[in-house]
């Protein structure tokens, strides 16, 4: 599909992204060029990149703080976008695919991407000592898979804040189990973006013990 398929720019990027639009753009484009070729997007994305994929992740840049793990980065969805958005918060990237975590480095050079760090592995090989004040996914597995592969990752008090699509709430009734073993508390479905972004953005946010 031709670079010129892609989304024109919605005028709310630059409200999501503020000073950091330059770099979003950067992103976007070099996802729009190589991203159907590399595996990281399918072939009919490029019309509304900007709308489902980038837009539905930056509208959640506010719910996030200190140290953040993006389960399943992939192409850097949520992840390399919301580092982009905000700079402030230190993120780490998990990716178990050699090819995904080459993109996302090579990203991170290129965005001059500080604040963050590529781990090749798979989520439930990772333990990081002090745990993360919050782990993240999106599009990875249904929650009752997710819950077991990022509540480990979070730091006792932190907090998991998956973003979902449209079944999140039956998804919280079919992960009870998981939600219990793993002593996830204020289990809620937060609805991002209405009136501002063109989808909003469902975010299953719950406190991990």
């Amino acid at each position: 599909m031709p670079m010129s398929d892609l989304e024109q720019e919605p005028s709310v990027a630059t409200d999501l992204f503020g000073d950091r639009i330059d770099v979003a753009r950067a992103f976007t484009d070099a996802l729009a060029r190589e991203g159907e070729e590399r595996g990281l997007i399918g072939p009919l994305e490029l019309p509304r990149l900007w709308t489902r994929h980038i837009l539905n992740s930056a509208i959640a840049a506010p719910l996030f703080h200190g140290s953040v793990a993006d389960v399943g980065s992939g192409a850097g969805l949520p992840g390399l976008v919301l580092a982009i958005a905000r700079p402030d918060v230190q993120w780490t990237l998990i990716e178990p695919m050699e090819r995904r975590t080459t993109w996302l480095n090579e990203q991170v050079g290129a965005l001059e991407l500080s604040n963050v760090t590529v781990l090749r592995a798979r989520a439930e090989d990772v333990r990081p000592p002090d745990g993360f004040d919050v782990v993240t996914a999106r599009a990875v597995s249904a929650l009752r898979t997710l819950i077991p592969w990022t509540a480990p990752l979070v730091r006792d008090g932190g907090e998991l804040t998956l973003l979902k699509g449209l079944n999140a709430a039956n998804e919280i009734d079919a992960a009870q189990k998981q939600i219990k073993k793993f002593r996830l508390s204020d289990v809620r479905v937060e609805v991002l973006g209405e009136g501002v972004i063109p989808e909003t953005t469902r975010v299953v946010r719950a406190r991990v013990r």
